[in-house]
C-alpha cells in the first residue's frame, strides 16, 4: 500500500520529474564540454632480492624479503623524495596528486599510474617514474658497508602514449546526471509531500475530523464565474456532487435528524458559502421547504451568489428593526427562501449569540423542514461557535491542499469543546479527472431524452 501511495504521488509530479529530467541533459553535456580530456600512462615494476649464495633457504628468504618490501616501496612512489627527481616545473604537489600506486596482491610487483591532460607528458612522467624509482631503492637500501643493495626494482612494462582519454566520459556523466536527477526529484517530491500538513485525501479528512466524509465537491473551472449548480439545468458533475450530499446528509442520525445546520469552515477561501447556497438549492429541489440563512455578518455572500437585495435580513430581525416576514425572500423554481445578513454590525459575535438569535431559530424551524445557515470561519472569530452551540449540527469544510491538519484539529476541539454536533465534514476543490469524477453520472446516458439502451458487446 506504500509503495502505491508513492507511485501515485510520483505520477501526479510527473512534469516535474520530466523537468528534472530535461534540465539534467545540457546539465551533463556542459559539464562534459568544461572538464579537460585526461589520459593516463602506466607502468609495472618488480622488486626482488638477489640470491649470492644459492641455496634454497636463502631463496625462500630472498622472496619473502621481496614480499615485506612491495607494500613500503608502494608508499614509497609518491614521496616527495621520488617526485622531486621527475617533476617538470617543480610542481610536485600537483603531480602527487595525479600519481597512484598500488601493491598487486600476492605478487612482488607494483604497478604505477600517472595522470595528465597530455598524453605525452603522462607516459614521459610515468617512464621517469620507472627510470628512477630503482636508482632511489639502491640508494636506499644499501648497506653501510661497501657493497651492492640486496633489494632492487626493475621496470617490467613500459608506459606508451595513450591513446583515448579516460575521462570526461559523455555517457556515463550522462547517466550519473539522469540518476541524480532522478533522485533529486523524487527525493524533493516526498519530502515536500511529508511536510505538508494539507488535506487531500478523505482518509486524512476522517481521521482528522472524527467524522464522517459526507461529500466531495471537485474543483471546476467555471465555478468562480457560476458557482451555482443550476447552470446547464442541473446536469454538472458539480450538481451530482451536491445531491450525493443531499442523500449522504439525510442518512445522518435517522433517529435524530438535524434540522438547523451551520455550515463553517476553519479559515476563510475554503468554499462555506457556495457549499451553503447550492446545499440549500439541492435540498429545496427535492421537495424539502429550506431557509437559508446568511449568518456571516462580518462579509455577506450569499446575495452575491444568489443575485439579491442584502441590505435589509437577520441584524435588522435581531434588533427588533424589522419583522421576519417582511425580510424573508424567495429564489429559483421551487421556491428557496433566504435570509440576508443585512447590514454589518458592530458587534456580530454578541447578536449571533443573543436570545434572539435563539428565538428566531426556533420560528425558523417550526415553519421549515431544514434551516442551513452560512457561519463564519471557526478559528478567525467565535461567530461560528455561537451558532453552532444553539443548532442540531455542523458540517466542517475543508479545502483540498489548503486546510491544514492543525485547523482542523483546533476546529473540531472548538466545536467539542461547546457539546456542539459535527455531523460531517466535506472536502472541496477536489482535482479529479471527469471520468473518475462522473462516476454513474452524467456522460454516461444517464441524462433526461438520453437513449439508454445497452448494446451488448460481441462475445458476450
Amino acid at each position: 500500500m506504500e509503495l502505491l501511495y508513492y507511485v501515485r504521488l510520483a505520477r501526479r509530479n510527473w512534469l516535474l520529474i520530466l523537468l528534472a529530467l530535461v534540465i539534467a541533459v545540457p546539465a551533463a553535456l556542459a559539464v562534459t564540454a568544461n572538464t579537460p580530456p585526461k589520459y593516463t600512462a602506466t607502468i609495472s615494476m618488480m622488486v626482488y632480492s638477489e640470491d649470492r649464495e644459492g641455496s634454497l633457504s636463502t631463496a625462500y628468504q630472498a622472496g619473502m624479503l621481496s614480499q615485506q618490501r612491495v607494500q613500503s616501496y608502494a608508499r614509497l612512489l609518491t614521496s616527495r623524495r621520488m617526485l622531486d627527481r621527475i617533476a617538470e616545473g617543480g610542481d610536485v604537489r600537483r603531480l602527487q596528486e595525479n600519481i597512484t600506486a598500488e601493491a598487486i596482491p600476492a605478487t612482488v610487483l607494483i604497478r604505477a599510474t600517472v595522470a595528465d591532460t597530455d598524453p605525452v607528458r603522462a607516459a614521459r612522467l610515468a617512464n621517469a617514474l620507472g627510470t628512477g624509482f630503482p636508482k632511489l631503492i639502491s640508494e636506499i637500501e644499501r648497506p653501510i658497508s661497501p657493497g651492492r643493495s640486496v633489494v632492487r626494482v626493475t621496470m617490467v612494462d613500459p608506459a606508451d602514449v595513450p591513446t583515448e582519454p579516460v575521462s570526461p566520459r559523455p555517457l556515463v556523466n550522462l547517466a550519473l546526471a539522469l540518476v541524480a536527477a532522478l533522485f533529486l526529484s523524487v527525493g524533493s517530491i516526498i519530502l515536500r509531500d511529508r511536510l505538508d500538513t494539507t488535506v487531500k485525501t478523505h482518509e486524512v479528512l476522517r481521521l482528522t475530523s472524527k467524522s464522517s466524509i459526507l461529500g466531495t465537491i471537485g474543483y471546476e473551472r467555471n465555478a468562480r464565474r457560476q458557482p451555482l449548480i443550476v447552470r446547464d439545468r442541473g446536469r454538472s458533475s458539480r450538481a451530482e456532487a451536491f445531491r450525493s450530499l443531499r442523500t449522504n446528509l439525510q442518512f445522518i442520525g435517522v433517529d435524530r435528524q438535524p434540522r438547523s445546520l451551520v455550515v463553517t469552515s476553519c479559515l476563510p477561501g475554503e468554499g462555506k458559502s457556495s457549499i451553503a447556497t447550492n446545499l440549500s438549492i439541492t435540498l429545496a429541489q427535492a421537495g424539502w421547504r429550506v431557509i437559508l440563512v446568511d449568518g456571516d455578518l462580518r462579509r455577506p455572500r450569499i446575495p452575491h451568489y444568489l443575485g439579491i437585495e442584502g441590505a435589509a435580513g437577520l441584524t435588522d430581525v435581531l434588533i427588533g428593526k424589522m419583522a421576519l416576514r417582511d425580510v424573508v425572500q424567495t429564489w429559483g423554481e421551487p421556491g428557496l427562501s433566504v435570509l440576508p445578513s443585512g447590514q454589518v454590525p458592530p458587534n456580530p459575535s454578541e447578536l449571533l449569540a443573543s436570545q434572539a438569535m435563539r428565538t428566531l431559530l426556533g420560528q425558523l424551524m417550526e415553519s421549515h423542514d431544514m434551516v442551513i445557515i452560512d457561519a463564519p470561519p471557526l478559528l478567525p472569530v467565535t461567530d461560528a461557535a455561537a451558532l453552532a452551540a444553539i443548532c442540531d449540527g455542523a458540517l466542517l469544510i475543508a479545502r483540498y491542499g489548503r486546510t491544514r491538519r492543525e485547523h482542523l484539529v483546533r476546529a473540531v476541539e472548538l466545536l467539542s469543546s461547546i457539546n456542539a454536533r459535527l455531523v460531517g465534514a466535506v472536502l472541496n476543490f477536489v482535482p479529479v479527472r471527469r471520468s473518475n469524477y462522473h462516476g454513474y453520472g452524467y456522460g454516461y446516458g444517464y441524462e433526461p431524452g438520453a437513449n439508454t439502451e445497452v448494446k451488448t458487446p460481441v462475445g458476450v
